[in-house]
């Protein structure tokens, strides 16, 4: 028993960075937490940790045994849940989360959808325009749009989704197409500032990465409000292309500058490598998974390039 408790203990230190962290996930004092190391690695004869007051960094030794610690605790949370049923039966509870506009449009359709399917599961859906700290914030699994940090996280690529410039047809009419990314400086612009936070559009040219600036007419920190102000005929906004694939094809808005468009970039479900894969989230990864690359696949419109409007 106090093997399997140091295992536990080192792994979820390891994951943590911190024995305080590791301390609160596990609900144990920072001194029991201590203990638990220091009993490791009297056992193991060597250190797992190099321990400053301002640094903790695992040894070699303790990242070649993390590897087997996690292998065993994995085995043996698998042994049990089989002995009870639970790998048959998913329940319990799972937390979510994902931004604000992803979850409304395309999660919460399939968490609806997996809780008609499991009438043992519950769950809390966070959707916050923020990345979450999945170990301080007890959450299980993550929708992450963009490039992936290195991470001690597992990540599964469910689908990708361009960042595009947009306007109503009326604007485009009364202000003209632009024709080149410097043009956008003679328009009034809408800057959502989660996807311009510097106030400036980052495109192709060519193969090449480039940028202009520009002192946008309006600055918004909510897409869907940004989104509005050009269909009102505002101006131009950035967005997702998920975020306005029915405004797009309803003809509410236009693609702008779609030429110019920078690569796609890729949407993951993603859950810590330390959490044991449990009946409960295996289940729902498996069951979401293809449902929410179906709907990116539905909502990702492809690249056209944006004609003159007819007036």
């Amino acid at each position: 028993m106090d093997r399997l408790h140091e295992l536990e203990v080192f792994v979820a230190v390891a994951d943590a960075g911190s024995f305080a962290k590791a301390g609160t996930r596990l609900r144990l004092s920072p001194p029991a937490v201590t203990r638990a190391i220091s009993a490791l690695e009297e056992r193991l004869g060597a250190r797992v940790f190099n321990r400053t007051t301002r640094s903790l960094t695992i040894t070699d030794i303790g990242q070649r045994f993390l590897e087997s610690a996690r292998r065993i605790l994995i085995d043996l949370d698998s042994a049990e849940k089989e002995a009870v049923g639970e790998t048959t039966v998913p329940k319990g509870h799972l937390t979510l989360t994902a931004s604000v506009t992803f979850g409304r449009s395309a999660l919460a359709p399939v968490v609806g959808a997996f809780l008609s399917q499991h009438p043992r599961m519950t769950m809390s859906v966070l959707l916050l325009d923020r990345i979450a700290n999945l170990v301080e914030e007890g959450i299980d699994l993550a929708v992450r749009i963009g490039p992936l940090p290195d991470s001690n996280m597992v990540a599964k690529k469910i689908g990708t989704v361009r960042r595009i410039l947009v306007a109503s047809p009326d604007y485009l009419v009364r202000r003209g197409v632009p024709q080149a990314p410097a043009d956008l400086r003679l328009h009034s612009m809408i800057a959502f500032t989660g996807l311009m936070p510097n106030r400036e559009w980052r495109f192709l040219d060519g193969k090449k990465g480039n940028s202009v600036s520009f002192v946008p007419r309006l600055e918004i920190n909510d897409a869907a409000a940004s989104i509005a102000a050009a269909e009102m005929g505002d101006g131009i906004t950035v967005a997702l292309s998920y975020m306005v694939a029915d405004q797009i094809r309803d003809g509410r808005l236009a693609p702008v500058l779609d030429s110019f468009t920078p690569a796609p970039v890729p949407v993951h479900l993603v859950y810590l490598q330390s959490r044991l894969i449990s009946p409960k989230l295996r289940a729902f990864i498996d069951f979401a998974a293809p449902r929410l690359h179906a709907t990116l696949d539905s909502l990702n419109l492809p690249a056209t390039k944006c004609q003159q409007p007819s007036s």
